[in-house]
């Protein structure tokens, strides 16, 4: 079984790193729950206050990781309901696997950024090596396969100040490249006598120590000039995102995607499909540590249709 202590670790943990950068942390959490741990931080002046979801990777079976999740969804939907809003949610294995961008995203979701407009920054197409380098580093899922690639390149800094309390020590140099956006290749189908060109949005990331106002828009806009699809489709993970940037691009909610199921190893930290191997017992490879299972919350699927069909 896992510890109190393992699971307390972890919270500790975020709550030392944010106490560290100036701010104050309360603990939320429901009696008796031990899937997830609620903090509500604000900060110093009391101008930002966020509720923060910490999923511990303590389920010893996938029936038992659907449980939990479940339990933290029903969480969030009364927290939302509540007026408190969508909590930043963090999983553990993320919080150790991908330290400096969590901590840097974590920040990011309260206040403390570098922000960029995407009016002082160009587009250009970019090589695969260079968007697999970018989002290696950047996007929880890292690169994927894709047909066409952009990034955001930053072309100069003007009308704004970077936050004062706790922001990033440096901006990012003029040329820098800050967000990278990547798109499938052409599904169609014919409909009537049109044939319909449908392309997915795979993946967008920006560098989390910034925040790009109109990065997502300036990219996709790129795409639609020189593609001119008929659809763009995209998912929402909803582990990060409510999805709501997605609406004000333009694209419109179209349905669910299920929940997917990963076993962990607390010692690596990876995910992973999970391990078809029955005997196969947890902790007994060597370095990898503890098998726990995790299921994330799905994902909103989103289009945005560019021609009637």
């Amino acid at each position: 079984m896992i510890s109190l202590q393992d699971m307390n670790g972890f919270g500790n943990s975020v709550r030392d790193f944010l106490e560290g950068k100036g701010f104050h942390c309360e603990d939320a959490t429901p009696e008796g729950i031990v899937s997830y741990r609620m903090l509500d931080v604000r900060s110093e002046n009391g101008k930002t206050h966020r509720r923060i979801m910490l999923l511990n990777i303590c389920a010893d079976t996938a029936d038992e990781a659907r449980e939990h999740s479940e339990e933290a969804w029903k969480a969030i939907s009364t927290s939302r309901a509540e007026g408190d809003g969508m909590p930043v949610i963090i999983a553990e294995d993320r919080w150790y696997s991908q330290a400096e961008m969590i901590r840097d995203r974590l920040l990011a979701h309260l206040e403390v950024f570098f922000p960029v407009y995407a009016r002082n920054c160009e587009v250009r197409r970019i090589d695969k090596n260079t968007a697999a380098e970018f989002l290696s580093r950047t996007h929880s899922y890292a690169d994927a396969a894709c047909r066409y690639r952009y990034g955001l390149f930053l072309k100069r800094h003007t009308g704004h100040i970077a936050i004062e309390s706790g922001t990033s020590d440096a901006a990012p140099a003029a040329g820098s490249l800050i967000a990278v956006a990547t798109f499938s290749n052409a599904r169609k189908w014919v409909k009537g006598d049109k044939t319909i060109r449908s392309y997915e949005w795979t993946r967008y990331a920006s560098l989390p120590g910034i925040r790009v106002t109109g990065g997502m828009g300036r990219l996709i806009k790129a795409f639609i000039n020189e593609v001119c699809p008929d659809d763009i489709m995209s998912y929402a993970d909803l582990e990060w995102s409510e999805g709501k940037v997605y609406e004000q691009l333009g694209f419109a909610l179209e349905g669910h995607k299920s929940p997917v199921s990963f076993e962990i190893y607390k010692g690596t930290w990876k995910r992973s499909v999970p391990s078809r191997q029955k005997s196969r017992q947890p902790g007994t490879d060597k370095g990898e540590g503890r098998r726990c299972f995790f299921m994330n919350f799905g994902s909103a699927k989103y289009r945005l249709k560019l021609t009637e069909y």
